[in-house]
Protein backbone atom coordinates (compact mmCIF):
# COMPACT_ATOMS: atom_id res chain seq x y z
CA UNK A 1 0.00 0.00 0.00
CA UNK A 2 1.44 3.96 -0.87
CA UNK A 3 2.29 5.68 2.67
CA UNK A 4 3.72 9.62 2.80
CA UNK A 5 4.88 10.62 6.39
CA UNK A 6 4.68 14.18 7.84
CA UNK A 7 6.22 15.72 10.35
CA UNK A 8 4.22 18.52 12.43
CA UNK A 9 6.85 21.20 12.46
CA UNK A 10 4.81 24.33 12.50
CA UNK A 11 3.72 24.90 15.86
CA UNK A 12 4.30 28.05 18.48
CA UNK A 13 6.05 26.39 21.02
CA UNK A 14 4.80 29.02 23.19
CA UNK A 15 4.80 26.63 26.33
CA UNK A 16 8.50 25.43 25.57
CA UNK A 17 9.57 29.18 25.33
CA UNK A 18 11.87 28.22 22.10
CA UNK A 19 11.56 26.44 18.74
CA UNK A 20 11.25 22.78 19.92
CA UNK A 21 11.19 21.57 16.69
CA UNK A 22 15.14 22.37 16.28
CA UNK A 23 15.87 21.36 20.07
CA UNK A 24 18.55 18.77 20.09
CA UNK A 25 18.32 15.34 21.56
CA UNK A 26 20.66 12.48 21.12
CA UNK A 27 22.40 14.58 18.53
CA UNK A 28 19.70 15.44 16.30
CA UNK A 29 16.70 17.84 16.18
CA UNK A 30 13.50 16.53 17.60
CA UNK A 31 12.42 17.47 14.19
CA UNK A 32 14.79 14.84 12.79
CA UNK A 33 14.63 12.04 15.35
CA UNK A 34 10.98 11.88 13.67
CA UNK A 35 11.93 12.34 10.55
CA UNK A 36 14.19 9.28 10.97
CA UNK A 37 11.74 7.12 12.29
CA UNK A 38 9.14 7.44 9.46
CA UNK A 39 12.09 7.25 6.75
CA UNK A 40 12.04 3.42 8.39
CA UNK A 41 8.56 2.55 7.26
CA UNK A 42 8.28 4.99 4.28
CA UNK A 43 10.99 7.21 1.75
CA UNK A 44 8.00 9.68 1.81
CA UNK A 45 8.69 11.84 4.33
CA UNK A 46 8.32 16.15 4.70
CA UNK A 47 7.78 18.35 7.15
CA UNK A 48 4.82 20.80 7.87
CA UNK A 49 6.31 23.84 8.37
CA UNK A 50 8.00 27.52 7.17
CA UNK A 51 10.63 26.51 4.13
CA UNK A 52 12.84 29.25 5.62
CA UNK A 53 12.99 27.69 8.96
CA UNK A 54 13.00 24.55 8.29
CA UNK A 55 14.42 23.61 4.64
CA UNK A 56 18.15 22.94 6.04
CA UNK A 57 17.09 19.96 7.89
CA UNK A 58 17.21 17.71 4.71
CA UNK A 59 13.51 17.31 4.35
CA UNK A 60 11.31 19.01 1.53
CA UNK A 61 8.55 21.21 3.48
CA UNK A 62 5.54 22.27 3.19
CA UNK A 63 3.99 25.26 4.52
CA UNK A 64 0.13 25.09 6.25
CA UNK A 65 -2.25 26.06 3.07
CA UNK A 66 -4.64 27.58 5.65
CA UNK A 67 -2.66 29.30 7.77
CA UNK A 68 -3.21 29.86 11.82
CA UNK A 69 -5.26 26.74 11.96
CA UNK A 70 -2.82 24.79 14.31
CA UNK A 71 -2.32 21.36 14.37
CA UNK A 72 -5.31 20.65 12.10
CA UNK A 73 -4.16 22.81 9.65
CA UNK A 74 -0.84 21.02 9.41
CA UNK A 75 -3.17 17.61 8.72
CA UNK A 76 -5.06 19.76 6.32
CA UNK A 77 -1.35 20.59 4.75
CA UNK A 78 0.01 16.83 4.45
CA UNK A 79 -3.26 15.72 3.00
CA UNK A 80 -3.40 18.47 0.63
CA UNK A 81 0.42 17.74 -0.54
CA UNK A 82 0.00 13.87 -0.97
CA UNK A 83 -0.22 11.33 -3.75
CA UNK A 84 -0.58 8.74 -0.85
CA UNK A 85 -3.31 6.15 0.18
CA UNK A 86 -2.07 6.29 3.93
CA UNK A 87 -0.24 8.89 5.55
CA UNK A 88 1.29 9.54 8.80
CA UNK A 89 1.16 12.18 10.76
CA UNK A 90 3.38 12.72 13.51
CA UNK A 91 3.83 15.91 15.73
CA UNK A 92 7.63 16.90 16.21
CA UNK A 93 7.74 16.91 20.03
CA UNK A 94 7.35 13.16 20.25
CA UNK A 95 10.63 11.62 20.92
CA UNK A 96 9.95 8.26 21.53
CA UNK A 97 7.81 7.39 18.87
CA UNK A 98 9.62 4.50 16.67
CA UNK A 99 9.59 2.42 13.73
CA UNK A 100 8.07 -0.43 15.33
CA UNK A 101 5.42 1.82 16.77
CA UNK A 102 4.71 3.23 13.55
CA UNK A 103 4.70 0.16 11.09
CA UNK A 104 1.82 -1.51 13.97
CA UNK A 105 -0.21 1.45 13.17
CA UNK A 106 0.41 1.01 9.45
CA UNK A 107 -1.03 -2.26 9.92
CA UNK A 108 -4.18 -1.48 12.20
CA UNK A 109 -4.86 0.98 9.48
CA UNK A 110 -4.45 -1.52 6.20
CA UNK A 111 -6.54 -4.31 8.32
CA UNK A 112 -9.42 -1.80 8.95
CA UNK A 113 -12.02 0.46 6.99
CA UNK A 114 -11.11 3.56 9.05
CA UNK A 115 -10.40 7.10 7.54
CA UNK A 116 -7.80 7.81 10.65
CA UNK A 117 -6.33 5.53 13.28
CA UNK A 118 -5.75 7.42 16.20
CA UNK A 119 -3.93 5.60 18.89
CA UNK A 120 -4.88 6.17 22.60
CA UNK A 121 -3.30 5.04 25.95
CA UNK A 122 -4.38 2.81 28.92
CA UNK A 123 -5.96 6.39 30.15
CA UNK A 124 -8.19 6.04 26.80
CA UNK A 125 -7.18 9.66 25.40
CA UNK A 126 -7.07 10.15 21.40
CA UNK A 127 -3.18 10.98 20.10
CA UNK A 128 -4.79 12.20 16.57
CA UNK A 129 -0.87 14.15 15.82
CA UNK A 130 0.58 10.27 15.72
CA UNK A 131 -1.50 8.88 13.74
CA UNK A 132 -2.65 7.42 10.17
CA UNK A 133 -4.97 9.52 8.12
CA UNK A 134 -6.61 7.95 4.70
CA UNK A 135 -6.32 10.20 1.33
CA UNK A 136 -10.28 10.63 1.48
CA UNK A 137 -9.96 12.46 5.16
CA UNK A 138 -9.22 15.92 3.39
CA UNK A 139 -12.61 16.85 2.52
CA UNK A 140 -14.04 16.59 5.94
CA UNK A 141 -10.99 18.36 7.77
CA UNK A 142 -11.34 20.67 4.54
CA UNK A 143 -15.00 21.29 5.90
CA UNK A 144 -14.22 21.14 9.54
CA UNK A 145 -11.79 24.42 8.57
CA UNK A 146 -13.55 26.41 6.95
CA UNK A 147 -16.31 26.33 9.27
CA UNK A 148 -14.09 27.31 12.20
CA UNK A 149 -13.44 23.83 13.91
CA UNK A 150 -9.56 23.74 14.66
CA UNK A 151 -9.60 21.58 17.49
CA UNK A 152 -8.23 18.61 15.90
CA UNK A 153 -10.69 16.06 17.51
CA UNK A 154 -13.70 17.96 16.94
CA UNK A 155 -12.27 18.46 13.35
CA UNK A 156 -12.63 14.83 12.93
CA UNK A 157 -15.98 14.35 14.15
CA UNK A 158 -17.49 13.32 11.01
CA UNK A 159 -14.62 10.53 10.08
CA UNK A 160 -14.68 6.92 10.62
CA UNK A 161 -11.91 6.97 13.25
CA UNK A 162 -10.72 3.88 14.96
CA UNK A 163 -9.21 4.86 18.45
CA UNK A 164 -6.81 2.03 18.51
CA UNK A 165 -5.89 0.88 22.24
CA UNK A 166 -2.06 0.80 22.94
CA UNK A 167 -0.95 -0.53 26.35
CA UNK A 168 1.99 1.83 26.68
CA UNK A 169 1.84 5.64 25.47
CA UNK A 170 4.99 6.85 25.56
CA UNK A 171 5.33 6.58 22.00
CA UNK A 172 3.54 9.69 21.61
CA UNK A 173 4.23 11.30 24.58
CA UNK A 174 4.98 14.88 23.60
CA UNK A 175 7.13 17.46 25.14
CA UNK A 176 5.26 20.83 25.59
CA UNK A 177 7.15 22.72 28.78
CA UNK A 178 11.45 23.40 28.87
CA UNK A 179 11.23 21.90 31.83
CA UNK A 180 9.66 18.12 29.97
CA UNK A 181 13.27 18.65 27.83
CA UNK A 182 15.37 18.87 30.55
CA UNK A 183 14.14 16.03 32.34
CA UNK A 184 14.25 14.14 28.71
CA UNK A 185 17.45 15.21 27.89
CA UNK A 186 19.56 15.08 31.03
CA UNK A 187 17.99 11.24 31.50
Amino acid sequence: MNWAGFVLVGGKSSRMGCNKALLHIRNRTLAEQVAEQLRVVTNDVRLIGQVDTYGSLGYPVVEDLLKGCGPLGGIHAALSATHAQWNLVVACDMPEVTAEFLQRLIARAEAGSADAVIPAGPDGHPEPLCAAYHGRSLTEITNALEAGTFKVMSGLSRLKVDVWRVPDARYFHNLNTRQDWLGYSNA
